[in-house]
């Protein structure tokens, strides 16, 4: 015991929060105030007001706060990628043992690297024209499937899908998953989305397998797709600023949303895609109108139809109606349809010749196809003779003599329709269906 006594370390046994608190003490007589030149990343700004994100550069990084007095001066938005200049005062964030920078005020240095890359990256593609408003698609109402791009362990899924099940149910969703984040993110999301494009096409031959599905299975069609991923720092998302899924993406048969990051966030794919979504579940709902708004349509426009139904109806019942009345002097109306079958006769045959004469003045040079059109001629009027002929007989008066009308006429052959007409021991004629009968009048006091 001895032994281990005399070989234990000398000197002060130090508290864990003394020792950080001497720390930051020896820091702060060391360095402070000092002037710090970074790269921002990850820039998030609290309810209260304080402002918390690290400042980086190619060989290290340092965590950054920011209170709200000291954030109430700046005089810019200060974005993920910019480059910027701090005066900051070094010190320990006790709680957590970590080396922090408190800053005290902030100025733009330039342009971060990444960012600089992004706005050079945009120029080029808008100067191109992908970016033009005249390429983008109109999203369909009601699309027959959708197509999601994302990864399968990021929380955007978890929105898009449980949007998609609560507003339409009833729509197909084929997933095409892919990494989000990384150096092979841009080169999976190119292939998950030409996956994708397959569906959106016209099937020839066999249906291929998208994202390891069966392609026995059957596949729906896609018309629309979304890409989405949650919110991050500009390096989280820097694979969808990547030039050739941005040049995948213009290619896209169908419209694409694209639904990255959060409000804040742009990337390149934001501009090429045909709409922009602030959020994933956003983009899900730019593509998804409630089923119970299209279920209140249906029904609207059925009792459209019905009310349509029932005025034709109404009209048509009208039209028997004067029909029935005109069918009360049968003698009179089978001669004004007698007349007008006359008039109709010397119409067509007017209007026909005058139509043969038209034709064969107007096609001169095409007299192969002058015997068809002819016959179609000829074909339409004995199409309306023999209409003109079926309605002629529909009023022939002996069909309304068959059904037990008798029709009376003296001995001039004038038509008797009025007790005043008769007088007693008076010759009558009456013609029915069959034949003629001779009656003699008899009046009863």
């Amino acid at each position: 015991m001895a032994e281990q006594r005399a070989t234990a370390p000398a000197g002060r046994v130090w508290e864990v929060g003394a020792l950080c608190h001497a720390v930051a003490d020896a820091l702060d007589a060391r360095f402070n105030p000092v002037l710090v030149r970074g790269e921002i990343s990850g820039f998030s700004r609290a309810p209260s007001g304080h402002c918390y994100f690290s400042l980086k550069d190619a060989s290290g990084q340092l965590r950054c706060a920011m209170f709200r007095r000291a954030a109430g001066l700046l005089d810019f938005s200060p974005r993920d990628g910019e480059l910027v200049e701090l005066r900051a005062r070094v010190g320990v964030y006790e709680p957590r043992g970590e080396l922090q920078l408190v800053v005290e005020s902030m100025s733009r240095a330039g342009q971060g690297a990444l960012f600089e890359q992004f706005l050079q990256l945009r120029a080029r593609l808008e100067a191109e024209g992908i970016f033009d408003a005249a390429r983008k698609r109109r999203l369909p109402p009601m699309p027959r499937g959708i197509g999601l791009v994302t990864s399968l362990g990021a929380a955007a899924l978890h929105d898009v899908v449980a949007a998609l099940r609560r507003r339409v149910p009833h729509i197909p969703v084929v997933l095409a998953s892919a990494s989000v984040q990384g150096n092979q993110a841009p080169g999976e999301l190119m292939e998950a989305l030409s996956s994708l494009y397959r569906l959106s096409e016209p099937v020839r031959g066999p249906i291929p397998s998208v994202a390891g599905r069966d392609a026995a299975q059957a596949a729906p069609f896609i018309d629309v797709i979304l890409l989405v991923r949650g919110g991050g720092s500009i390096e989280d998302l820097w694979a969808f600023n990547d030039e050739a899924l941005a040049r995948t993406i213009a290619r896209s048969p169908v419209p694409v949303v694209s639904g990255v990051g959060h409000e804040t966030d742009f990337s390149i794919a934001d501009f090429v895609a045909d709409l922009r979504a602030p959020t994933p579940t956003a983009a899900a709902e730019l593509v998804a109108e409630p089923h119970e708004v299209w279920r209140s349509a249906l029904q609207l426009m059925a009792r459209r139809l019905q009310q349509s139904a029932w005025r034709v109806m109404d009209a048509q019942a009208q039209r028997l109606d004067q029909a029935a009345a005109r069918l009360g002097r049968p003698s009179a109306l089978a001669a004004r349809q007698r007349l007008r079958l006359a008039s109709a006769g010397q119409r067509l045959q007017g209007e026909s010749l005058r139509f043969l004469q038209h034709r064969q003045q107007a096609l001169q040079g095409l007299a192969s196809r002058l015997p068809k059109a002819m016959q179609s001629s000829i074909a339409q009027g004995r199409q309306r003779w023999d209409r003109a002929g079926l309605r002629l007989g529909l009023l022939d008066p002996s069909l309304v003599l068959r059904r037990g009308y008798a029709w009376l006429s003296d001995e001039r052959d004038q038509t008797l329709s009025s007790v005043g007409q008769f007088q007693a021991a008076q010759l009558v004629r009456a013609t029915l269906a069959d034949g003629q009968v001779d009656l003699t009048v008899a009046i009863k006091r």
